[in-house]
């Protein structure tokens, strides 16, 4: 079981979600001429606001500080809590609506469960002078390169049975009954999802299996229109010009090119997305001929489940000697050669301590690399960040010593 660590640009991503649900006509309306429930959603709002300018620096700080993963978390089933409530005030409003019915009893409800979550946010808030967290902080840099399909696969270790597992499901047809299906490949950070996807989607195999392939790196932001036309712009190998202005001009383009053809996509690191927004991006996909997939990769469960129509493909650790062999190339000049061997007994002791996870032995071992040094293997080898792995064994903090 690893280390729970709450990402902070996941719980911003939440935040900006909650503002806009906030802003949405249903609930704009269901709360209209009820000053109660209107100042308590602007507190609301307001609270949230001043959370977020916390999360950079409790983010950095929760490695160290199980006080403050403590209340990262409180924090994530808070934000749950009121994405339930806006989920449930916008369904009411649209039944009242239909119904013709007066939601006076609702509100009352409601506004109970907006002053519940408004006492714990200033729970939250009141702590981060105990915890000295910082408004705006960002000692390192915040998100992550953008991926392309492109995969070295020399330094690929220990995924070739997930590799084939997967082409399997992907070149057969009508398994679900589904014209298309989408394959979520889940994991943790680092465990290697993004390159397990670069490899299938460059196997011979595969590219003559469909007509048309694109790949698209999501991110935290869901982007339906800068998805949309890196897809579009892949299967008809052409930027979006100024013809195209608008989401709906690249949905009828995008249909018309997928049309009876079979199709792979691939989503790489969704951070999170919604019915709504799933809805929207897949319309065109519809076009697409039968057998068309769509692999997702992602850290999230709530991912998964929201899109996928084939059962999640689940990543575990690598063994522990194939990342050994992962960090001595990305260490060594010489791949499985080393000019010492203190190097070499040091060295696998940080590739057990990175507990399988890919991104750690890598980064570790380019971050060694061609350092003669034998207390600067040393100093990673004994760094305080290594005590946080107790017997339930974390993972994350390897990359964060990396």
């Amino acid at each position: 079981m690893a280390l729970e660590v709450v990402g902070g640009a996941f719980l911003s991503s939440s935040l900006a979600v909650l503002f806009d649900r906030m802003a949405s006509r249903p609930v704009v309306a269901f709360i209209r001429g009820k000053k109660t429930a209107a100042v308590l959603l602007q507190k609301l709002k307001m609270k949230l606001l001043s959370v977020n300018k916390l999360l950079d620096d409790a983010e950095e700080k929760q490695l160290r500080n199980s006080r403050v993963r403590d209340w990262l978390n409180e924090l994530k089933d808070v934000l749950y809590h009121a994405d339930d409530l806006l989920d449930e005030i916008k369904t009411e409003a649209l039944r009242c609506k239909m119904e013709g019915e007066d939601s006076g009893s609702s509100r009352t409800n409601q506004v109970l469960e907006i002053l519940d979550i408004l006492d714990r946010l200033e729970l939250i808030v009141n702590e981060k002078d105990v915890l000295d967290l910082k408004e705006g902080v960002k000692d390192r840099p915040q998100g992550r390169l953008p991926t392309t399909s492109l995969v070295e696969e020399s330094s690929v270790y220990g995924r070739d049975e997930e590799k084939e597992a997967i082409i399997k499901l992907l070149l057969a047809d009508g398994v679900t009954g589904n014209k298309i299906d989408v394959l979520p490949i889940v994991g943790m950070g680092g465990l290697g999802k993004t390159t397990l996807a670069q490899l299938v989607y460059n196997d011979d195999r595969v590219k003559q299996h469909f007509v048309h392939q694109s790949w698209s790196c999501v991110s935290v932001e869901f982007e339906v229109i800068k998805i949309t036309e890196t897809l579009y712009g892949a299967v008809t190998s052409q930027t979006c010009n100024n013809n195209i202005t608008d989401l709906n001009t690249l949905q009828v383009k995008l249909k018309e090119t997928l049309s009876g053809k079979k199709f792979l996509f691939v989503l790489d690191d969704v951070w999170t997305v919604t019915n709504d927004e799933w809805d929207l991006l897949s319309r065109p996909f519809e076009s697409g001929g039968h057998g068309s997939k769509i692999i997702v990769t992602t850290r999230h469960e709530d991912v998964a489940g929201i899109i996928g129509t084939l059962q999640s493909q689940h990543l575990m650790q690598l063994s522990e000697e194939n990342c050994w062999s992962l960090f001595s190339k990305h260490a060594f000049k010489n791949a499985g050669v080393t000019a010492d061997l203190s190097l070499e007994l040091i060295g696998k002791q940080i590739g057990q301590k990175c507990k399988g996870l890919p991104l750690a032995a890598k980064s570790l071992g380019g971050l060694l690399r061609s350092e003669p040094n034998i207390e600067k293997w040393e100093e990673v080898l004994n760094n305080d960040i290594w005590e946080l792995l107790d017997k339930k064994n974390g993972i994350l903090p390897a990359l964060w010593l990396s």
